[in-house]
C-alpha cells in the first residue's frame, strides 16, 4: 500500500518543480530510505513528551483571535499572526495546522513554507500536516486565483464519478503547489434532512449509494496525487436540525438507520483507502446518548476502530464550535476526545484556547489520565501516515515562485467549467426557458445574494437591456422585508421577463417565498434560479420555471462560484442543461429528475 501511494507523490513533486532539499546529514539520508513503520518507530523513540503531545494538536490561524484576513485582503500575514504560529510550532511543537486565511497563491505558499521550516527546526525534524477545508477546491482559501468547483451536490448532479475524481486530483495539485498536504473533504454525510442547516449542498445528496461512490472517487483523486483526504463528519451529520457551530445537536434515529444509511459512505471511504476521518459534534443516541461522537469512546474506539476497522487518523472537527466549547471548554474536551480515541485535536479558538489545549493534554499525560501507550499509539499513527505522504526527512516544500502557475492552470479551469455546465439542473419548465437573446427585451435580475455579479453575467448573454433589483443587505441577510418586496414589484413593471435568484441554507425564508409569489402573479415570463439549496422549490411551487445550481452553502460570503453562475446563465439562454437532482423535491421531482430542451 505504501509504495502504491509513494510513487505518484514523487512524480507529481518533480513535475511541479517542487524541490526536495539535501539536508546534508548522513542520518537523515539513511532515515529517508526507511519504510513508514520503521521510520515512525525511530522518530517516536527520540521524541520528548512535549513533542509527542504536540503531534496530537492542530494549531490554527483562527478568526476568533482577530487577525485572520477578511475576504478582500490578500496581503501577507500580520506580525501578530506570524508570532502566534511560530509559538505554536516551536514552543508547543504543534504537529499540524489548519489554515483559515484567505490569501494569494504565492503568499500562501511562502507562509506554509515558513511553517514547515519552523517545524523542521523544532519537531525532531518532522514536517507539519498543513490542512484546510478544500471542499470545492483550493479556491476556498485562495479565492482570487485558485480553481473553484461546484459544491459537492453539484458534482453529484453530473451523475459522473469522474467529475469527483477530477476535483480531487486538481485540488490536490493546487494544494501541494501552495503548501497544503491535507484536505478536509469529501463531505460523506447523507443529507436526508432538507432543513439541515449546515450540510445541505456540501453533501453529495440523499442517497447513500451516490454519496459512497462520489466520496470514493474524490478520495482517490486526492490521495493518488499526494494529498490526504478526509471523509467527514463521522458517523454522520446529514440528519441534524441544528448547526453544530452554534448548538449541540442530537439525532434520535435507531441503530438500523445508522448502519443502513449514514455509515455506508464512511465504510466505502475506508475501503477506498482514506487515511483520515473527521468526527461530528453530534450526539448519536443509538451509539452514545451522553456525549457527541467527538468525545465518545463508543463512537470512536468501539464503532470506528474496532467494528469498522479504520486504521487511519481520527481528527476532531473544530473544538471552538459552540457544540463543544460551550459545554466542556477547550482543555477538558481535548482530553476527553483523546481518551475516546481521537488522534488529532483541531484546536481552533483564541490563542489562549489553543495554548490551553496543549497544556491540558500534557497535564493529563503527567497525571496518568492519558497513558504512555495511548499517547504513543496516536503519535505512531500520525508519523506513519506523514511518511506515507512524503512528510519525513528530505520532504518536498512548495516553491512560492511557481504556485500561481499551478493555481491558474488553464486546463484546470476548463475541467471545472465543464463540470459546472453538467451540474446545472432544469427542474421545472412550463414553456418559459430557454430565454431568447433578444435586443428588444428587458430582463430584470432580482436577488438577495451576489445580484450585481449575476446581473453582469446576464448582460453578457441577454442581448437586450438588463435592470436589477438587489435586496442589498449582503448574502447572510436573505429575508426581504415587505417594503423591499414592493420595490421589487415596481422594478419588475419595467421588465419584459424576470430572473429571480433565491438563496437559502435551510428552509427558504418567508420573505423570499413572498417575493417569488408576488413576481410570479405579475404574469411575465419568469424563471427562479436557486443559488443554494434546490429545496427552495418546495416553498414556491407556483413558479413556472426553476433551476438548481447548488452553488452557495452555509457560508455564502466565503468564496463566490462564478464558474457555476456562468454555466447557469448559459443554460437559461439556450445551452442544454445536464444535471439531475441528487435529492428529491416532493413526489413530482424525485432523485434523478432533470429536464432538457
Amino acid at each position: 500500500m505504501y509504495m502504491q501511494h509513494r510513487l505518484p507523490v514523487i512524480l507529481i513533486l518533480f513535475a511541479m518543480g517542487i524541490s526536495i532539499p539535501n539536508l546534508g546529514c548522513d542520518r537523515n539520508a539513511s532515515m529517508a530510505t526507511l519504510d513508514s513503520e520503521t521510520w515512525a518507530e525511530n522518530v517516536l523513540s527520540g521524541m520528548t513528551d512535549r513533542q509527542k503531545i504536540g503531534q496530537l494538536v492542530m494549531a490554527t490561524t483562527t478568526w476568533e483571535s482577530g487577525f485572520s484576513f477578511p475576504q478582500d485582503a490578500y496581503g501577507p500575514p500580520s506580525q501578530r499572526q506570524l508570532d502566534h504560529m511560530r509559538r505554536m510550532v516551536t514552543e508547543y511543537h504543534a504537529g499540524s495546522v489548519i489554515i483559515y486565511n484567505w490569501s494569494r497563491s504565492e503568499t500562501m505558499a511562502r507562509f506554509n513554507k515558513q511553517l514547515q521550516e519552523w517545524s523542521m527546526e523544532s519537531n525532531a525534524g518532522v514536517p507539519l500536516f498543513i490542512s484546510a477545508d478544500l471542499e470545492y477546491g483550493v479556491a476556498q482559501r485562495i479565492p482570487a486565483e485558485a480553481t473553484v468547483f461546484p459544491r459537492q451536490m453539484g458534482i453529484a448532479a453530473t451523475g459522473d464519478t469522474e467529475a469527483a475524481y477530477e476535483q480531487g486530483r486538481i485540488t490536490a495539485l493546487e494544494a501541494l503547489a501552495t503548501g497544503f498536504n491535507w484536505s478536509y473533504s469529501p463531505v460523506a454525510d447523507v443529507n436526508v434532512n432538507p432543513r439541515n442547516p449546515v450540510i445541505g449542498v456540501r453533501s453529495f445528496g440523499e442517497r447513500f449509494t451516490v454519496v459512497s461512490e462520489m466520496s470514493r472517487a474524490m478520495i482517490r483523486g486526492s490521495q493518488e496525487h499526494g494529498v490526504l483526504a478526509t471523509p467527514k463528519h463521522f458517523p454522520g451529520h446529514g440528519d441534524t436540525d441544528f448547526d453544530s457551530h452554534y448548538d449541540l445537536s442530537t439525532v434520535t434515529y435507531d441503530l438500523e438507520t445508522l448502519r443502513e444509511i449514514h455509515l455506508p459512505p464512511f465504510q466505502s471511504a475506508f475501503d477506498a483507502g482514506a487515511d483520515a476521518v473527521m468526527t461530528a459534534h453530534v450526539i448519536i443516541e443509538a451509539i452514545d446518548p451522553t456525549v457527541p461522537a467527538t468525545l465518545s469512546r463508543q463512537a470512536l474506539t468501539g464503532l470506528l476502530r474496532e467494528e469498522m476497522g479504520f486504521e487511519g487518523i481520527i481528527v476532531t472537527d473544530a473544538m471552538s464550535m459552540d457544540a463543544i466549547d460551550h459545554n466542556w471548554g477547550a482543555g477538558e474536551a481535548a482530553v476527553m476526545a483523546v481518551q475516546a480515541g481521537a488522534d488529532i485535536i483541531m484546536a481552533t479558538g483564541t490563542e489562549q484556547q489553543q495554548a490551553e489545549t496543549f497544556e491540558a493534554l500534557y497535564q493529563a499525560y503527567v497525571d496518568g489520565e492519558i497513558t504512555e501507550d495511548r499517547l504513543n499509539e496516536s503519535v505512531f499513527r500520525i508519523l506513519r501516515i506523514k511518511h506515507k505522504y512524503g512528510l519525513h526527512h528530505g520532504f518536498a516544500s512548495p516553491d512560492p515562485a511557481r504556485a500561481l502557475e499551478v493555481t491558474t492552470d488553464a486546463e484546470h479551469r476548463r475541467i471545472a467549467r465543464d463540470i459546472a455546465a453538467r451540474s446545472i439542473t432544469l427542474v421545472r419548465n412550463q414553456q418559459i426557458l430557454p430565454f431568447d437573446r433578444d435586443e428588444e427585451l428587458t430582463t430584470l435580475v432580482a436577488g438577495v445574494a451576489y445580484t450585481r455579479e449575476l446581473a453582469d453575467i446576464v448582460r453578457e448573454a441577454a442581448g437586450g437591456e438588463v435592470i436589477m433589483w438587489d435586496y442589498g443587505r449582503g448574502p447572510t441577510d436573505n429575508e426581504p422585508t415587505p417594503e423591499a418586496i414592493l420595490e421589487a414589484i415596481t422594478k419588475a413593471e419595467e421588465a419584459d421577463r424576470i430572473l429571480l435568484f433565491t438563496y437559502s441554507w435551510s428552509e427558504l425564508p418567508e420573505g423570499q417565498a413572498k417575493l417569488a409569489e408576488a413576481l410570479a402573479i405579475m404574469g411575465k415570463p419568469m424563471a427562479v434560479v436557486a443559488l443554494g439549496l434546490p429545496y427552495d422549490l418546495v416553498s414556491i411551487p407556483m413558479v413556472p420555471a426553476f433551476v438548481a445550481t447548488y452553488s452557495l452553502d452555509r457560508w455564502p460570503d466565503a468564496t463566490p462560484t462564478p464558474v457555476v453562475w456562468e454555466a447557469a446563465v448559459d443554460m437559461l439562454f439556450g445551452e442544454q442543461p445536464g444535471g439531475q437532482l441528487p435529492v428529491s423535491l416532493g413526489r413530482n421531482f424525485p432523485v434523478g429528475h432533470g429536464l432538457s430542451y
